[in-house]
């Protein structure tokens, strides 16, 4: 019941919205969730949709799994990736094509990715 009547559209064009948008701006923004939510016993429960989500997700798993200045085959990569997913393919995907780890041509060779910006 309280959550309806802070997300009424009708009081968004009243006056006390400047009053309440000067609230939420002083006031601290709500912290990041934590990746620990999406784990269980240790195991990635899902891989989120929301690509901000998986992000956080891929900078956890990047952080924790890969070793920055070591080379991983493709076996290695996979192995890492299972102890947290049996989808080591699509984890792996979305960790070259968000550029955190990269990998030769021949897809051989893969490294975690100098950190960037």
């Amino acid at each position: 019941m309280s959550q309806r009547t802070e997300h009424q559209p009708s009081q968004s064009a009243t006056a006390p919205t400047s009053a309440s948008a000067s609230a939420s701006a002083s006031a601290p923004s709500p912290p990041r969730r934590d990746v620990r939510d999406l784990f269980s016993g240790g195991r990635l429960t899902v891989i989120p949709r929301k690509a901000a989500r998986r992000e956080q997700l891929l900078a956890h798993l990047t952080e924790t799994l890969f070793a920055v200045d070591r080379e991983y085959t493709e076996p290695e990569v996979n192995d890492a990736l299972r102890t947290v997913h049996e989808d080591c393919s699509a984890l792996r995907r979305y960790l070259i094509t968000s550029g955190r780890l990269t990998r030769t041509r021949d897809g051989r060779t893969y490294r975690r990715a100098a950190t960037t910006r």
